[in-house]
């Protein structure tokens, strides 16, 4: 893997657009299904709260979108200069978690510190930063056994004759509200088997009865353990209190976790839970939804036996979070000539500069008013919902540039401008974390992977691009790399006055 080269420091004139951005911001809530301008609850400061993994088994790559897209939109709120409290929870105990330390033999501890570690080690790979809280569900059972018990006393929920403890969703006026669904039409439609413990079916469970041979904690309705959708209600206000500003998750958590979530919250604490709620769209599989009944279930670690992780990032990057996204080998394939389209451009400038653009000290002497409208673009697409692909597109934009101005730099000022862009690059992929390995290393090890597969055109012509500018940039022996590489991989090369030209031999 690529070693990562010393990343800049964003520029003094980037900064100062970015803090001048905040009151931009729009964000897309899923509970008025608008997109609004976002106002924190209070100035400055921004609590948000994320559904984590339940962790019987190593992450997939759906966990990968959600894990990258909320942790660009913790990067961007930060880099507007908001104070961010980014709260991800871990499920640590659950039917799923119980059944499989089972069929292993193995104890649930065990269990869930191994596939903690390794959830810890994809994000990691994928360039995450962890989250400034990630609460255990079992650290939290007396937070729980509080708002079940205020619940209780409020007449939200009742104890049933089997020992389990359910919340009474008809006592509860705006249930539905986030998903859109009435209860009364959930009832009709209804083929949920009828618990006769239940007083509505749709009543769910806060505390579930001791079973044998299964984890107990003591309550006031005996030992038991806590359900599901009360595990995110009791850590999200104990980490960001009874009101926070933004709670996240994936699509199929809106109905009925999230829904949940809200009607146990709300009830027990009389405010507002969250007031901007965001859901990241599903992943499907060469055009259907990813399962594990259809053999199209990929874990992050099999996806990256095949693909470098930021190629894995970059390629959840190029669609928007909301949207749903085919994961296929082309779809990767394509990413990766993206990704290599930046990398290329600030090899480039390296090769000019004869220096790493990422550690340009006096990129402040060179006027800013320079820069273009590349930054302003940038800022201007992510503070529109944290629309990944328009700022992406603006990467390719100002890579482009780079490009040129490495090609006719044959003068002090085009160099300093071929600095500043190269910087300005840089910097805003930076936000996104991509682009800051050393190019030099990322686009050799790169050359290795694609030998071993046939290449796709996307791939051909990226690599043709190369080796024009290459050729531009008087790297001859890079050239002829790229040659003997396309040569060995079947492909022919035909040199013109038109360009170049190739076709598979």
């Amino acid at each position: 893997m690529s070693s990562p080269a010393k990343i800049a420091q964003t520029p003094e004139f980037l900064s100062k657009q970015l803090l001048q951005q905040q009151a931009a911001l729009k964000i897309y809530d899923s509970m008025t299904t608008n997109k609004r301008s976002f106002e924190p609850l209070q100035a400055g400061k921004i609590g948000m709260y994320v559904c984590g993994m339940t962790v019987y088994d190593y992450c997939h790559i759906g966990h990968a979108r959600v894990m990258v897209a909320f942790d660009v939109v913790s990067r961007w709120l930060r880099h507007l200069g908001y104070e961010v409290n980014y709260v991800r929870n871990i499920t640590d105990i659950d039917d799923k978690i119980i059944a499989r330390a089972n069929e292993n033999g193995e104890p649930i501890g065990e269990l869930t510190h191994r596939f903690i570690k390794a959830m810890h080690e994809d994000a990691a790979a994928l360039g995450c930063e962890n989250p400034d809280a990630e609460p255990r569900a079992t650290e939290h059972i007396d937070e729980m056994l509080d708002m079940i018990g205020t619940l209780e006393q409020k007449q939200h929920a009742y104890a049933a004759s089997n020992g389990d403890v359910y919340y009474a969703v008809d006592t509860f006026e705006g249930y539905g509200k986030l998903s859109k669904r009435k209860l009364e039409d959930l009832q009709a439609g209804s083929r949920v088997d009828v618990d006769t413990d239940k007083k509505n079916p749709f009543d769910f469970v806060l505390w579930k009865a001791a079973k044998a041979g299964e984890p107990q904690w003591a309550s006031s309705w005996g030992g038991g353990r806590p359900g599901w959708h009360i595990e995110c209600s009791a850590m999200s206000t104990k980490c960001l209190g009874n009101s926070f500003d933004i709670h996240g998750g994936g699509h199929d958590l809106q109905f009925p976790h999230h829904e949940n979530e809200i009607a146990q919250s709300e009830a027990a604490t009389g405010c507002t839970y969250a007031h901007n709620w965001m859901h990241v769209g599903f992943i499907n599989v060469d055009g259907e939804k990813m399962s594990k009944s259809l053999g199209n279930f990929f874990t992050i670690r099999e996806v990256m036996q095949k693909f470098h992780p930021e190629t894995i990032r970059f390629f959840i990057l190029s669609s928007h979070y909301r949207s749903q996204v085919n994961f296929s080998d082309a779809a990767l394939k394509e990413a990766h000539s993206g990704l290599t389209r930046i990398y290329q451009a600030l090899k480039a400038a390296d090769a000019v500069l004869n220096t790493s653009v990422s550690a340009a000290e006096s990129i402040e002497s060179i006027n800013a008013e320079h820069a273009g409208t590349h930054s302003a673009d940038f800022i201007a697409a992510m503070n529109d919902d944290f629309n990944t692909p328009q700022a992406i597109s603006v990467l390719f934009s100002l890579a482009k540039e780079v490009n040129k101005l490495a090609r006719d730099a044959d003068d002090a000022d085009t160099q300093a401008q071929l600095q500043l862009q190269a910087v300005q690059l840089r910097a805003l992929a930076g936000i996104l974390n991509i682009g800051q390995l050393n190019p030099a290393e990322f686009l050799q090890a790169q050359i290795g992977e694609v030998a071993e597969d046939q290449m796709s055109d996307e791939q051909i012509e990226a690599l043709i691009q190369e080796r024009l500018d290459s050729k531009a940039n008087k790297n001859f022996a890079r050239a002829d790399e790229i040659r003997d590489l396309l040569q060995n991989s079947g492909i022919e090369l035909e040199d013109g006055k038109l360009g170049t030209t190739w076709r598979r031999t």
